[in-house]
């Protein structure tokens, strides 16, 4: 049995403590009036928003020089025009605790559905390799069920207008824009609230039940037990295929609801999905050097290395297949999704390619470096940031504009998550022996070669 042992609880909790104090510390500072915008906008003489301000305050002054009834015309149009701008602003400051907070709240919860949906894979289709990892596996997945209370209660926050994550929530914003009106069949808080009510219950049901018969076969050699597990696992792929694309389209590609790309459900799944094979690598590899799963080799972590490898590769076709198409077509609707983040996202947008791309390429192009742990753990800490940043990349131009930077939300929401995801991966671990028995593959798997 594995023990939690007290250094690593102690180092989540801190991380937890420290991430929550930052958080608030966060939504605390986040200015609450345009007079405050205004004084941050002043302050920041370089910023992007300053120089439009000046900008403004020049073709005000240039006006100026007309007529006195066409200045006072100018001066007023300005007054208005300046003033939305700072709500604009505003609104946006005011959402970087909230989106910070999103992003990191995400994250993690679709790591731990990745490494379920791994888990049931390997079910699903009867692999030898890997059941020396299934508990593995199943540790991280618990980690489901607290982040979808946490990612579900953000969701009806939102619903309550306690943010303006989802543009499309707001009355006024629906009023005044028909592309929205004609989506609001879909894209309404009810009809929102309950589709992601029914998906986060579907999977935590299907993890539950996996779970329970998974542990069942502890102290039972009865074969309608793993052929339960089988069943509920193809099952569970069939119903995943259909929620994740869905909820892809939901809570990500509707916090800018002008925009869409058919590819979005493939690119957000490789996304998390390559995450969660690193997260049970990384896993894999700190509990075999503190003498646990002794019968896992290097064959295994091989295997774990190419899935990684393989699926950055993935992600990669996915990503530029999304942006050539979209690029190369530069219909306005579309293209205005990546003309935002080349231009006001110039740093995350390129760096999380080299972070997800090239550094994979060529660190795990190498077979025999897919064996070295250290390699593992180097390749797979980048992978894990870069692909952080490229769920930032999808959800904070639509929800914070040009107002970003990777300041203390950011970092707290991270922290938080990351303390509460060690905490609950890791407690899980010690509720069961960490070598799944009674599975009839687990004798290939603790002898498997390659």
């Amino acid at each position: 049995m594995y023990t939690f042992s007290s250094k690593l609880k102690t180092f989540s909790l801190i991380l937890m403590v420290v991430g929550a104090i930052g958080i608030g510390i966060g939504f605390w500072s986040a200015p609450k009036t345009i007079e405050e915008v205004e004084t941050i906008l002043s302050a920041d003489s370089h910023g992007h928003h300053a120089e439009a301000t000046h900008e403004a305050h020049a073709t005000h002054d240039a006006h100026a020089t007309h007529d006195e009834h066409a200045a006072h015309a100018t001066e007023a149009t300005h007054d208005t025009e300046h003033k939305a701008h700072l709500e604009h602003v505003l609104h946006q400051l005011q959402n970087k605790p909230w989106a910070a907070f999103y992003v990191a709240c995400i994250f993690f919860m679709l790591i731990s559905l990745g490494a379920f949906v791994f888990n049931a894979i390997q079910y699903a289709a009867q692999a030898g390799w890997s059941p020396i990892l299934f508990r593995v596996m199943e540790g991280i997945s618990a980690y489901l069920l607290p982040g979808s209370v946490i990612f579900f209660g953000v969701l009806v926050l939102s619903g309550l207008h306690f943010n303006h994550l989802f543009v499309w929530m707001d009355p006024e914003v629906v009023a005044n824009d028909h592309l929205i009106q004609g989506k609001s069949g879909y894209l309404n808080v009810p009809f929102f609230l309950g589709r992601a009510a029914i998906f986060l219950l579907l999977w935590n049901f299907f993890r539950f039940k996996i779970r329970k018969n998974s542990l069942a076969l502890e102290n039972s050699d009865d074969a309608s037990i793993y052929k339960s597990i089988f069943k509920l696992s193809a099952t569970f792929l069939v119903i995943f295929i259909v929620t994740e694309s869905i909820m892809s389209w939901d809570w990500i590609m509707s916090v800018d609801p002008h925009w869409y790309s058919t590819l979005f459900g493939w690119y957000v799944f490789a996304s998390f999905f390559v995450s969660a094979i690193t997260t049970i690598a990384l896993v894999t590899i700190y509990l075999k050097s503190k003498g646990y799963l002794e019968q896992v080799n290097t064959s295994h972590i091989h295997d774990l290395a190419k899935f990684m490898f393989g699926l950055s590769i993935f992600w990669t076709y996915l990503w530029f297949s999304q942006f050539m198409l979209i690029w190369y077509s530069d219909i306005p609707e579309e293209v205005t999704y990546f003309v935002t983040r080349i231009e006001h996202y110039k740093l995350p947008f390129f760096g999380m390619l080299v972070m997800n791309f090239v550094f994979p390429l060529l660190i795990l192009v190498n077979t025999d470096f897919k064996r070295l742990s250290w390699i593992i753990v180097t390749a797979g800490t980048v992978i894990l940031m870069g692909h952080y940043i490229d769920f930032y990349n999808m959800i904070m131009p639509a929800t914070v504009g040009d107002q970003w930077f990777i300041g203390l939300p950011e970092v707290s929401a991270v922290l938080f998550f990351l303390g509460l995801f060690i905490f609950v991966v890791f407690t899980a671990l010690t509720k069961a022996p960490l070598v799944a028995k009674g599975n009839p593959l687990m004798e290939e798997s603790k002898h498997f070669h390659y």
